[in-house]
Order: C-alpha cells, then sequence, then structure tokens
C-alpha cells in the first residue's frame, strides 16, 4: 500500500478507527495520537503483509499504543480499569462516528485555521508534517496549533450535537487552499465532502461536493505552462474535465431537487453555468444574475455583490456593472480589479490601466498580482485592445 490512492483509502478508515477509541474510553487528543500511529506503522507494514481486516487491525494497534501510553502515565487505578476494558480480538463494531468527528474538529469554540488543522489531522489523517507543508508554516507551529485545538475540545461531549454550516465552512477553507507542499488539498477536501455526504443525508452537504467538482474541473486550464493564470475566457475548454462536471451537475441536481436552496447549491449552480457553456460567448450570463442573487439573499456578503457586478457588466452591459459596482464600498478585496475590467469594456483603457496596477498592488498572491500587472502594462501599450477577463 504505497500510492496516494492507496494512501487516502487507509486514511478514509480512521475516523472510525478513532470514533472506537473514544467511545471506549480514550480522551480525544490520547485517541488521536494513537491513531496516527497507526497509521504510520500500516503504511510501513501493509505492503509487506497487508491485513485480512484493515479495519481490525487498525483499531487493534491504535488501541495498544493507547494502553503503551496510558501505562506511563501517573494514575494507576485509571491504567488498570483501561487494560481491563481491551476487547477480545474480532471484528470492529460497524457503528460510524464520522460525523461526530467532523463536528468536534469544526467545533464553535475554535478558530478557522485550528478547525481546518484539526480536521486534516484527526478526520483526513495527515501527519503534522503534511499539514504544515500545505499551509507553508514551521512543523512545531502546526504542531502547537493542533495540540491546542485538542485541549479545546478534550472536554466536549462524543455525542454532542454540532452545526454542518461550520463543518462545510471549514472543508471549503481547505479546498480553497488547493495544492502546495506534498498534499493535494484540494483533492483532499472532495475527498473528505464525499465522506461526509456518505454519512449525513443534507442538500448543502452535496451542493459544496458539486461545487468542489465543478471548480476543481477547471484546475488543469487554470495555469499557463509557465505559471501563469490563465483568465475563464481564455481557458482552453477541452482541458477541463468533463467526468467531473458531468457528476458534479448530476449531484447538484439532485440537491437543487430537494427544494432546500442554500448559498453552496447557489454557488455550485453558477460554476454549473460556466462549466456548460461550449464557450466563453455562449455563457448564460443573465441566469448567471439570477443565481448571484439568490447567493446574495442567502449570504449578504459584499463578495458575492461584487461578482454579481462582473455577471451584470456580462449581461447588460459594462455601464450596469459600474452602476452596480458604485454601490459597493472600493475597499473591498479584488473590487478596483473588477472596476478595471468593466472601464476596459466600458471604452476607458487609460483609467483601466490605472486601476489594473492599483489593483496588482493589492493582490493576495504572486500569481495575480503579475496577471494584473500584464493586464496593465497591455493596456498601457496598446490601447483599445479588446480586454480580457481576469477571473478563474
Amino acid at each position: 500500500m504505497t500510492s496516494q490512492a492507496d494512501a487516502a483509502l487507509l486514511r478514509g478508515l480512521l475516523p472510525g478507527v478513532l470514533g472506537i477509541l473514544v467511545r471506549r474510553g480514550a480522551d480525544f487528543a490520547a485517541a488521536e495520537d494513537a491513531t496516527q500511529d497507526a497509521l504510520v506503522e500500516a503504511l510501513r507494514v501493509w505492503p509487506a503483509d497487508p491485513p485480512r481486516d484493515p479495519k481490525g487491525w487498525l483499531v487493534t494497534v491504535a488501541w495498544r499504543r493507547f494502553l503503551d501510553a496510558t501505562r506511563a502515565d501517573s494514575s494507576r487505578r485509571r491504567r488498570e480499569e483501561l487494560v481491563g476494558e481491551e476487547p477480545a480480538p474480532g471484528p470492529v463494531p460497524e457503528l460510524d462516528d464520522t460525523l461526530q468527528l467532523y463536528f468536534l474538529c469544526a467545533h464553535p469554540s475554535l478558530t478557522p485555521s485550528s478547525a481546518v488543522a484539526l480536521t486534516l489531522r484527526a478526520v483526513g489523517g495527515l501527519t503534522t508534517r503534511q499539514i504544515a507543508r500545505a499551509y507553508l508554516v514551521p512543523e512545531a507551529t502546526m504542531a502547537q496549533r493542533i495540540s491546542r485545538a485538542k485541549r479545546i475540545v478534550a472536554g466536549v461531549r462524543f455525542d454532542q450535537p454540532g452545526d454542518v454550516a461550520t463543518v462545510l465552512r471549514v472543508l471549503y477553507l481547505v479546498f480553497n487552499e488547493g495544492y502546495s507542499g506534498d498534499v493535494d488539498l484540494a483533492a483532499e477536501a472532495i475527498r473528505l465532502t464525499r465522506q461526509l455526504a456518505a454519512v449525513i443525508d443534507h442538500p448543502e452537504v452535496t451542493g459544496l461536493l458539486a461545487l468542489m467538482l465543478l471548480h476543481h474541473a477547471r484546475r488543469a486550464a487554470r495555469t499557463a505552462s509557465d505559471g501563469s493564470l490563465v483568465p475563464l475566457a481564455e481557458q482552453d475548454r477541452g482541458r477541463w474535465d468533463t467526468g467531473a462536471i458531468a457528476e458534479g451537475v448530476e449531484i447538484l441536481q439532485a440537491a437543487l431537487a430537494r427544494d432546500r436552496l442554500g448559498e453552496f447549491q447557489a454557488q455550485a449552480a453558477i460554476a454549473a453555468l460556466h462549466a456548460d457553456a461550449p464557450t466563453a460567448e455562449e455563457t448564460d450570463w443573465v441566469q448567471i444574475v439570477e443565481w448571484y442573487d439568490e447567493l446574495a439573499r442567502l449570504t449578504a456578503s459584499p463578495v458575492v455583490r461584487l461578482n454579481r457586478a462582473v455577471a451584470v457588466g456580462e449581461a447588460d452591459g459594462p455601464r450596469a456593472g459600474l452602476a452596480a459596482l458604485a454601490e459597493l464600498d472600493d475597499s473591498l478585496p479584488r473590487h478596483a480589479a473588477v472596476a478595471a475590467y468593466l472601464h476596459e469594456r466600458d471604452g476607458d483603457p487609460a483609467r483601466a490601466a490605472r486601476l489594473y496596477a492599483e489593483a496588482a498592488r493589492k493582490a493576495p498572491n504572486l500569481a495575480e498580482r503579475d496577471h494584473l500587472t500584464r493586464q496593465a502594462a497591455r493596456l498601457n501599450a496598446h490601447h483599445g485592445h479588446r480586454p480580457r477577463d481576469f477571473s478563474g
């Protein structure tokens, strides 16, 4: 078991293993450490000697690691009680604790960054080193973050009701990190969301899964060979993953049919309209504006209204887009980039160039900054060229 796919399958067993240890009486932090130890041992042993019952093997090894740690503890009475509770070998129960683990790791008392880190470790099965590399922070820093998170949730009852919306927000944060280090966080977020969808019947869970699949389907076309961003209108649609698009659309349609609209379903509907257009020119911008109206009603988010201004500019012309943009605070992230695009569409390349340069100075990452800088340079050198979409 050495491939990334096999490792992902192995990590998929860990929530059930962790849940069993907690239900046997282990505290969450110790159980999670023992489960991680079992994962490392499995990766070492299984390629040469795969077990007949993988989950049972993991439970046995994790429980023994937990008991070893407990024996080193000063509480002899509790140690003897736990040793006496060691179950006889045999099949492990089929009770699925995955959902409760999601709720625990996305506890409202945790900061978003801590909730993400704890979810990736306890539910995703990633090592502290992998998570640290993915988020470009020192391993010691990530270890401290995870340890604090485990201390915070230590006293939370395992069967305490949780908030699905918080869990989905954490998974969305993981997905938006994309790829860095040796862990593909976008793919990991999709795997975890599939896992969540298998244990909870909720249209927003499937809405988020559809959204992830539809966005991930365009991944290969988003960057050029030199690493530069390729705007949505200029992407080679032949490089989009049609299988992921078809699956995302099917999942979305099933969610929408339940008539319990949420923000992730609305976002997925917008992504589906982009994915459905054979060319950029054939995009159904009128319907996209309608979905942004629904999304704005659901979230009251100024970022949603910013994206809506772009869609209005496409559906009704750049001046209508600028009018919608004028209602928003110009300190919003990417406000200057949207204004630049719409002013260029409206035939004012000089102003657009200035705004692109301003947007580049405020860009959150190097790739976007370079893209916006090139847009400004293009206009300064060649006034009158047709504008290019900056979104991806």
